[in-house]
C-alpha cells in the first residue's frame, strides 16, 4: 500500500527528496519553462492586474472552472474596479452580479472583505498574511494565493491541482487525501525556489501544470515537463487506494434547490413572492427548508409580500 500523505509520513517524504538543491532544480528549472511556453492568458496574471483584481479572482475560482469565471469576473472589474466601489453598493448587488457561478455565500463574503478593506485599510488589498486572513472568507489558502500572485512573495499556495501533482511527483500516490496535511504544506514550502518572484511564478505554474496536464481523469504524462522526476510515472501509475472519493451531486439536492430559488430571486429584481417560488421546485418541505437556509446565510430577506436580494 502506498504511503498517506500525512504529517507522520513526512520524515518518510524527506530521503524521496535527499539533496534538495538537486531536487529542486530537477521539478523547478524544466516546469518554469514549460510555464512560460504554455500558460494561458489570464486577465488577474497579467501585469495589469491590481491585488483586488487577484482576490476577486481567488473567491470566484473556488470549486468553479475558467471558463465561468471568466466573463462574470470582467463585468465585476468593469463595475467594481476597486474595493471601495463595491463597498459602496448593497450585498444584494454583489449577489445578482455573481449571477450562475455557484456557492454565492462567497459574494456575500467578498462583499464583506470589500467593506472590511475599506475601514481597515483604506481601500487597500493589505499586503499581510495575517491581516489577510483577518478579512470575512477568506483561509489560508486565499491568503497565500493574494500573497504569492498579488505581491510575489513566496508563499506555497495548495489547490486541488497542486496537491494532486505533488502527491503525485513526490510519493506516488495518484491523489492526496481530502484534507491538507502537515506533511504536504511541509513539502510544498521545501520545493519553493528561495527567490522570491520565482517562487510566485513556480507557485502558478504548479497550478497550471496540474489544470492544463497533470489532470484527474486524463493525465498526459507524455506532455509533462517533470515526467522525468515523477514518482508516480515511475512505479506505473498505481491506482489510487485511499478511502472513496466522493462526487459533488446535483439533482435534486438542496443545492439544487437553492440555486433555483436564487435565479428567481436575481431576476425579479425585487420581491419574488413565495407564490412564484413554488413552481420552482416541488418538494414543498425541501423547497421551505431550502428558503429558511437562503436566508439564515443572508442570501435573502424576508418581506411582507415574499423574499428579496439584501438591500
Amino acid at each position: 500500500m502506498p504511503a498517506t500523505l500525512t504529517s507522520t509520513t513526512t520524515a518518510s517524504w524527506l530521503p524521496r527528496c535527499a539533496a534538495y538543491d538537486r531536487r529542486v532544480s530537477e521539478l523547478n528549472a524544466p516546469l518554469l519553462r514549460w510555464y512560460d511556453a504554455h500558460a494561458r492568458d489570464l486577465p488577474w496574471r497579467r501585469t495589469t492586474a491590481t491585488p483586488w483584481g487577484v482576490l476577486v479572482s481567488e473567491f470566484m475560482l473556488q470549486q468553479t472552472p475558467v471558463a465561468r469565471v471568466l466573463p462574470v469576473y470582467d463585468a465585476w472589474l468593469a463595475r467594481w474596479p476597486r474595493p471601495a466601489d463595491l463597498a459602496a453598493e448593497p450585498a444584494g448587488e454583489a449577489i445578482r452580479a455573481w449571477g450562475r457561478l455557484g456557492y454565492p455565500r462567497r459574494a456575500v463574503r467578498l462583499h464583506a472583505a470589500a467593506t472590511a478593506i475599506v475601514e481597515q485599510h483604506g481601500g487597500e488589498v493589505p499586503e499581510d498574511d495575517e491581516a489577510l486572513r483577518a478579512l470575512p472568507g477568506i483561509g489560508d489558502y486565499t491568503a497565500s494565493a493574494v500573497m504569492a500572485f498579488a505581491f510575489g512573495r513566496r508563499r506555497a499556495v495548495l489547490d486541488t491541482n497542486v496537491r494532486r501533482v505533488l502527491s503525485r511527483v513526490v510519493a506516488a500516490i495518484e491523489f492526496p487525501p481530502s484534507g491538507v496535511t502537515s506533511a504536504e504544506r511541509a513539502l510544498a514550502g521545501t520545493l519553493l525556489p528561495a527567490d522570491e518572484p520565482t517562487a510566485a511564478t513556480w507557485s502558478v505554474a504548479l497550478m497550471e501544470l496540474g489544470a492544463l496536464v497533470c489532470t484527474a481523469s486524463a493525465p498526459r504524462c507524455d506532455d509533462c515537463p517533470v515526467r522525468r522526476s515523477c514518482a508516480w510515472l515511475e512505479a506505473g501509475h498505481p491506482a489510487y487506494d485511499g478511502p472513496p472519493r466522493r462526487g459533488q451531486a446535483w439533482q435534486g439536492t438542496d443545492r439544487q434547490c437553492r440555486g433555483r430559488i436564487m435565479a428567481l430571486a436575481r431576476d425579479a429584481h425585487g420581491t419574488v413572492s413565495a407564490a412564484a417560488i413554488e413552481p420552482a421546485w416541488p418538494d414543498a418541505a425541501q423547497r421551505d427548508r431550502c428558503l429558511a437556509s437562503l436566508v439564515e446565510d443572508g442570501l435573502l430577506v424576508t418581506a411582507t409580500t415574499g423574499y428579496a436580494l439584501p438591500g
